[in-house]
């Protein structure tokens, strides 16, 4: 029998949909609704589902910058080919996402066992919101917004990727809220730094999908609930893309923040009432 119902993964589909890309911890969010709803958090089958649903927002990335995706695979199929086209952005920017997932993809194997046990207590869940949060509004009071998308360097790609480990490590940071603070940091503007977030992810959160399915069928979620779950993903996480897109054109990074904070000070106070359990 499945641990989680089709009606759940319907709920922890949209909670993944609209927490994803936002930075505001799509791992944290999903661990206190499943906390709520009286899933086990730290099972086996409960972190795969969390992992594999992602390819649902992932897809919806897909999607959503089909013509982006083709242009830049295009142009790193044209450069493996010819030399003339290597001096091309876009090919170099295909390298740059590869080398950036690295990082990641070394500490998730090698932590894997702290990632799945200690680090996936609640408590380090509402820890790393509020503490993210600090980090978020200095990355934007910090920032000088003066560079776009076509200014960045393989050392701002490999930077805000690995600025991803810190999500991975600690849930609740969030990882879009990690690679998009790094990103202001380094005085990307608010769209660029975006946009970069979102493909820096493809990779890493497709590879980790991917490896983590053979738990979620393995050990207890049923075919259904993790069909359902990654479909109802991919629809809100499509429309939470092109929202955000919108919003950061025009707004700072303040309402995140102090979300987050409002979402970390409850959790602790629900952890410390004893209604949630880490």
């Amino acid at each position: 029998m499945s641990v989680i119902s089709v009606g759940q993964a319907v709920v922890l589909g949209a909670v993944e949909g609209v927490t994803e890309f936002l930075p505001v911890s799509s791992t944290g969010h999903l661990k206190i609704v499943e906390g709520l709803m009286g899933i086990p958090v730290d099972d086996d089958a409960v972190v795969g589902f969390s992992a594999v649903i992602q390819v649902g927002a992932i897809a919806a990335v897909l999607v959503y910058f089909f013509k982006d995706i083709v242009r830049i695979v295009s142009a790193w199929g044209r450069g493996l080919r010819d030399r003339e086209e290597r001096y091309h952005h876009d090919y170099k920017f295909a390298w740059w996402v590869i080398c950036a997932t690295l990082p990641i993809v070394a500490v998730g194997l090698a932590a894997k066992p702290l990632i799945e046990g200690p680090l996936a207590s609640l408590w380090v869940v509402a820890g790393s919101l509020i503490v993210g949060s600090g980090v978020m509004w200095a990355a934007d009071q910090m920032g000088r917004h003066k560079r776009g998308e076509d200014d960045t360097s393989f050392k701002d790609a490999m930077l805000v990727g690995s600025s991803q480990i810190l999500a991975l490590l600690f849930p609740g940071f969030s990882r879009s809220g990690a690679t998009m603070s790094t990103a202001l940091i380094l005085d990307l503007d608010r769209v660029a730094a975006t946009r970069l977030s979102f493909f820096l992810g493809i990779p890493a959160l497709t590879g980790a999908g991917l490896y983590e399915l053979k738990d979620a069928l393995g050990t207890g979620v049923g075919a259904a609930p993790l069909a359902m779950g990654t479909v109802v993903s991919f629809v809100v996480a499509y429309a939470s893309i092109a929202w955000l897109l919108k919003f950061v054109a025009k707004h700072s990074f303040n309402a995140f923040v102090i979300y987050r904070i409002v979402v970390g000070v409850l959790l602790f106070g629900l952890l410390g009432a004893g209604v949630l359990h880490s």
